[in-house]
C-alpha cells in the first residue's frame, strides 16, 4: 500500500498556541524545503519534456487534469501559456474535476469519478499525438487515476506530479514526476507545500516546453500578447534593444506588427531590402 506522505501529522503541534511571527518562520521553514525536493525531480522532469515537445511539433496538445487545488494549479498554468508566449488557446488546456466552476468553489465529489475524466478529454476530441499530464498530491484521486488509465488504453501518452512514492496514478504515468516534500504544516493541507512544488514543476514543464518549440529568443518574451501598458513597455525596450531605435519609433514598430519578434524581424528585413 503506498505511503501517504502527505497526510501524514504534522511536525508542529498546538499551531493556534503559536503567535503570528513563530507561525510564519515555521511555514517559511517547512517551503525552503520544497525547491530540495523539485530539483530531486529533475531527471523526470527532463524526461516528460523531451517526449512532449515532438509531439507538439506535430501538432499534439499538452492537458492538465486534476482535481482541487491540484486541477486549480493546472488551469492557472495553461491558461498563462497565451498570453506569456503567444501560443494559441488550444496549445495547453487544463481541466479540473467539476468542472470551470469548481475553479472558485469546490463540487462536492466532484474527484471521485472515475469516468468524467475521460468523458471531459474526449470533449477536446483527444488523441495520440496528445499528452495528459494527471496532477494529483496525494496521487490517489479517482479523477486523475482513472482518466490517465482511459488515455493509456487509447494510446495516449500520460504523465503525472505526485508527491506520494508508490501513489497509484504512477502505475498510469508513462512520464512519472515525483516530488517527496514531506509532511504538510497544517497535517493534510495540501495547498502548501505540496502545491507549491507542483505549482514549480508546472512553471518547468511548459516554460521549457515554450522555449524548445522557439517562443522565447534569447531570454525574451518576443511572441507575448500586449494587453496592457506595461507588457507594451516592456515590448518596446525588447525592440529597442534587438534594433537600435528610439524608444517612440520602436513603439510604433510594435504596436503595428502586434509582437516583439515580428517587430524586429521586419525591422530587419528593410533594411535588408534597402
Amino acid at each position: 500500500m503506498a505511503e501517504k506522505i502527505t497526510e501524514s501529522d504534522s511536525k508542529y503541534r498546538h499551531l493556534e498556541q503559536m503567535g503570528v511571527e513563530e507561525l510564519l518562520v515555521h511555514i517559511n521553514t517547512e517551503d525552503q524545503l520544497v525547491p530540495i525536493a523539485v530539483s530531486g525531480a529533475i531527471p523526470q522532469i527532463t524526461a516528460l519534456v523531451e517526449s512532449l515537445v515532438p509531439k507538439m511539433r506535430e501538432g499534439g496538445r499538452l492537458f492538465y487534469i486534476g482535481a482541487g487545488t491540484s486541477g486549480r494549479l493546472g488551469v492557472v498554468d495553461a491558461s498563462e501559456i497565451p498570453p506569456t508566449f503567444g501560443a494559441p488557446p488550444g496549445w495547453v488546456i487544463g481541466i479540473i474535476a467539476g468542472g470551470d466552476q469548481a475553479i472558485r468553489k469546490a463540487v462536492e465529489h466532484a474527484e471521485d469519478s472515475e469516468t468524467q475524466a475521460w468523458i471531459d478529454l474526449k470533449a477536446f476530441q483527444i488523441d495520440t499525438l496528445d499528452t495528459v499530464i494527471g496532477i494529483a498530491a496525494s496521487g490517489g484521486t479517482p479523477y486523475v487515476v482513472h482518466g490517465l488509465r482511459a488515455c493509456r488504453a487509447a494510446g495516449i501518452t500520460t504523465g503525472c506530479i505526485t508527491c506520494n512514492p508508490g501513489a497509484p496514478v504512477i502505475a498510469e504515468a508513462d512520464f512519472p514526476v515525483l516530488a517527496v516534500v514531506g509532511p504538510e504544516f497544517v497535517t493534510g493541507s495540501t495547498r502548501m507545500k505540496a502545491g507549491t512544488a507542483q505549482k514549480l514543476i508546472l512553471n518547468m514543464i511548459s516554460t521549457a516546453t515554450m522555449i524548445r518549440l522557439g517562443r522565447v529568443k534569447d531570454n525574451k518574451m518576443v511572441d507575448m500578447q500586449l494587453t496592457n501598458a506595461k507588457l507594451i513597455d516592456r515590448g518596446v525596450r525588447m525592440v529597442q534593444d534587438a534594433t537600435g531605435l528610439v524608444y517612440e519609433s520602436a513603439k510604433t514598430q510594435l504596436l503595428k506588427w502586434g509582437s516583439v519578434r515580428e517587430a524586429v524581424e521586419h525591422h530587419f528585413s528593410n533594411q535588408t531590402l534597402d
